[in-house]
């Protein structure tokens, strides 16, 4: 099976052109108020123009409200969305879009288990390394082998990079892997070379466990 990829906190058209090239299935723009990364509101349309069809596009948020929720969905026009906050369920699914629920795997499993039940609307669960209450893209690492069964596809994320994306794919073999600082010279600014070797290095890995 082969492994998606998600770009996330990208801030600038041209690395959305390329991780659009380099033929990343999802691209993750941020409206999360603590993030380095958060967009503003003259960037969106310049960022949803280059994104093309076929390609999911994810908005992220972390406890905004529901009306900065709405205006960045009439702004972005996404797929999906991301909450990354104490947000409860019937909040996620009020939008009427699918959505991914980030679970802080900083303290452990205990809480993977707990959001199984907690956000049973959830298209997926998407586990990084922080710890709760804390915003993502903060390139923390967990023990990628501690995954429970959560009956959902699961997005790897938390200090993901080219050098270390096999490692991960080879431990937890999630349906996906999810980076942001790990292509980055700077927050939200992508690294062209970083994003090849990041694709690369995921594909090596789904090569290498089809032999």
């Amino acid at each position: 099976m082969r492994t998606r990829i998600k770009f996330c906190g990208l801030t600038r058209p041209g690395d959305v052109r390329l991780a659009v090239e380099l033929g990343v299935d999802a691209l993750g723009f941020v409206f999360a108020a603590a993030s380095p990364r958060r967009l503003a509101a003259d960037q969106v349309e310049s960022l949803r123009q280059v994104a093309p069809p076929l390609v999911d596009v994810v908005a992220l948020f972390m406890d905004n409200p529901g009306s900065e929720v709405v205006a960045a969905i009439r702004a972005l026009r996404p797929s999906m969305l991301q909450f990354h906050g104490s947000e409860d369920d019937a909040f996620c699914r009020g939008f009427g879009l699918p959505f991914i629920k980030t679970v802080a795997m900083g303290q452990g499993p205990a809480d993977a288990v707990l959001a199984r039940k907690r956000y049973p609307s959830a298209s997926a669960f998407l586990l990084d390394g922080h710890g709760p209450g804390q915003p993502g893209g903060r390139g923390e690492r967990f023990d990628w082998s501690t995954i429970p069964p959560l009956g959902r596809p699961v997005f790897l994320a938390g200090g993901l990079a080219p050098g270390n994306v096999g490692q991960a794919i080879r431990t937890a073999s999630p349906y996906a892997v999810d980076v942001s600082s790990g292509i980055e010279s700077a927050p939200g600014t992508k690294d062209g070379e970083k994003m090849q070797q990041f694709v690369d290095e995921v594909r090596r890995a789904d090569r290498n466990a089809q032999q």
